[in-house]
Order: structure tokens, then sequence, then C-alpha cells
């Protein structure tokens, strides 16, 4: 069964991504990943009481976190950019089908991924990218949106030396759904930079070409190096979950107060469900191992005897949060159309599945 590149949770366990992809042992569901443990690189942080109560805003969290663990003071400054983003894109999103708003439609570009850009694909990554540059705390950005990291408005490498973080992202996951209404949401995904990324202002032509690709190679780095991810929700609320690697913390904006506030402290999924989330229009072209289990599960006939009901909505970050919160099985599996799935493993696979890897 080939699932790779495709997010998949059983109740409460995240599949690793690797490039034979996981295997399987029977369980209480019919089908349990058993992918080999992989050590997280990244030292996860301590936290106290106070990032465990609610009503507690995303500043104070952080600020907390900070203070209990200078290492990553500078993430701080990073997730205030991350949190403006999050704002100023829900009310994109919130105002998009008004007349005057002009930002539904196609842009009339195909993005590196070969899907039609919309208008808003193009607004949230500017957004995205301006609020992350200027914190001055990243030294490589990369989005899903660009054929290869740049600087704002110009076709340049963005590098900035001695910072600390990479940062890829997801600007509008699911804009395709957008002119409908759907929930859509954004995916950051937080790495360490290499120190050792140095350019020579004085180099030229090939010889810069080398350096900046070996810098660029720092958004190659795999998901067990992520020091934090995140994801922003736009739906009834707009919600912020993400982890730092000890844990999962989920935010609401108030709009009232302009700040999240913490609503969903140290998160855990479910551990039993009967949701299951897949795309089933595809279920002919999935391998026969798949479509067996996934009958069976509508059909009440697996191992527990539960008959799973079915939730898609078509918008990764909405499906993902609703199978954090109630538990279940969600999965974009490869077919014999797309045979690695659609999920991107560096802005989407990775950075989701840390995250519910920590719940």
């Amino acid at each position: 069964m080939k699932l790779s590149l495709a997010l998949l949770c059983v109740v409460s366990t995240a599949s690793a991504f690797s490039v034979s992809g996981p295997s399987f042992r029977p369980s209480a569901l019919g089908v349990v990943t058993e992918p080999e443990m992989m050590e997280t690189k990244t030292k996860a942080p301590v936290f106290d009481e106070v990032c465990d109560t609610t009503g507690v805003t995303l500043k104070r969290f952080m600020t907390e976190v900070a203070m209990l663990n200078p290492e990553i003071t500078e993430l701080t400054t990073l997730f205030g950019a991350v949190e403006t983003a999050c704002k100023a894109i829900a009310n994109l999103v919130r105002r998009s089908q008004l007349p005057s708003s002009e930002t539904l439609g196609l842009e009339g570009e195909v993005n590196v991924q070969g899907e039609d850009q919309k208008k808003l694909d193009v607004i949230t990554n500017d957004l995205l990218k301006r609020a992350l540059r200027f914190t001055g705390r990243l030294g490589v950005l990369a989005s899903e949106e660009e054929d290869e990291p740049v600087d704002l408005g110009e076709k340049e490498v963005l590098i900035d030396e001695g910072e600390r973080y990479v940062a890829v992202f997801d600007p509008l996951d699911g804009s395709s759904n957008v002119d409908a209404g759907i929930p859509t949401g954004t995916i950051i995904g937080i790495y360490e930079h290499d120190e050792s990324c140095e350019i020579d202002p004085e180099c030229v032509g090939e010889e810069c070409t080398e350096q900046e690709a070996q810098c660029l190679a720092n958004t190659l780095q795999p998901g067990t190096n992520l020091v934090a991810a995140a994801y922003c929700l736009y739906s009834s609320s707009t919600f912020l979950v993400l982890t730092l690697g000890a844990g999962t913390y989920g935010f609401t904006l108030d709009d009232n107060l302009g700040e999240f506030v913490l609503s969903h402290p140290d998160m855990k999924i479910p551990e039993t469900s009967s949701i299951m989330s897949f795309n089933e229009a595809n279920t002919p072209k999935w391998d026969e191992p798949l479509q067996e289990v996934v009958g069976k599960w509508k059909s009440g006939t697996g191992a527990n005897g539960k008959r799973f009901s079915s939730r898609y909505i078509g918008s990764m970050v909405g499906d993902v949060h609703r199978t954090l919160l109630y538990g279940g099985v969600f999965g974009y599996p490869g077919d014999t159309k797309n045979p690695n799935g659609k999920l991107r493993l560096l802005y989407e696979g990775a950075p989701m599945s840390f995250i519910m890897e920590q719940a």
C-alpha cells in the first residue's frame, strides 16, 4: 500500500513520511501505521502552568515560553509575525466575498506545483513573506507559491546571513474552494538555519550561485528537524494551532480583543473515533489493500465492528483540525493518477505531521 506524501492519522497516530512508506498491522480500526521511530533532533522546551491556562493570549504564552527556555527566545518574534499575518489573512478571506474586495477569481498564473493561482494565493503569499521577512530572524524563506525562495518583489534569493531560522509555508491551503466560502488555512514549518551558510559579498557569477544553492538546501530538511510548526484555520472562528515540540496548543482569535487566546491547551487526539476523511471519488484508483480497509470501515465489518462515517471538506487544514478535535482518520493516499499523493511533504505533510505527533 503506497501512502507516501500523504498524511494519515489513525486515532492518535500520525504516520511517518519516508520514501519506502510505513508498514501496517491489524488493530481495532482494521489498520494502524507502524512507522520506524525517528527521534526529533531538536530539544523539547519546558512549559509551566501559565501555558495550560485558557484565556492566556498568544503573546503572553510565547513570553512565558521564552522566559523558561531562553534558547528559543527568537521564536517569540517569529510567532508575533505569524499571528499578525494570520489576522490579516483572516480579514482578507472574510471580506473576499464582497464585490468591492476584488480578491476572488484566478490570477492568471500557474505556480510551481502546476496549479492555477487564485488572486488570494498571490496576495496572502506576499503578505506572509513580508510579515516573516522583516522579523530579522530568518535565514531562508520558501513558499509553495514560489519556484524558489525569493525576496520581496524582486527575483533575488532571500538569504540573510547570521539569522537563526528557516521558514516554509503554504499561504492559503484550500484556496481552490475559497470562492465557495469553504474553510481555508495557512500552514507553516520552522527549521533551524545552518550557521555554516555564508555568502561571500565579493563573489561573482557561478561562484555566488553555488554558495546560494548550499544555503537554499536549508529548506530541504527532514521533518525531524522541525523546531516549530503551526497552522491557521479561517472558518467559523479563526484558529491558530502550534507546536514547539512539547505538545500542541490551540488559540482562537477573539475579535473583540484582537488577540489570539488559548482555548485548547495541550491538545490530545481522542483515543477512539469512527470518522474517516478521504476523497472517496478516488476509490477506484487506490490499490486493493486500501480499498478493502476503507470498504470494511464503511460497512462496519472491520476488526472492531464499528461503522465509520465519512467527513471530508477538501481543505487539508479543515480536515486535520477536525481530526485533531474529534479523532479518526484523514488521508490523501497515492493513486494511479498521483502515485505519491497530492500533499507536499515540505509545506504540508511534515509541519502537519509534527503537530499531530505532538497531540
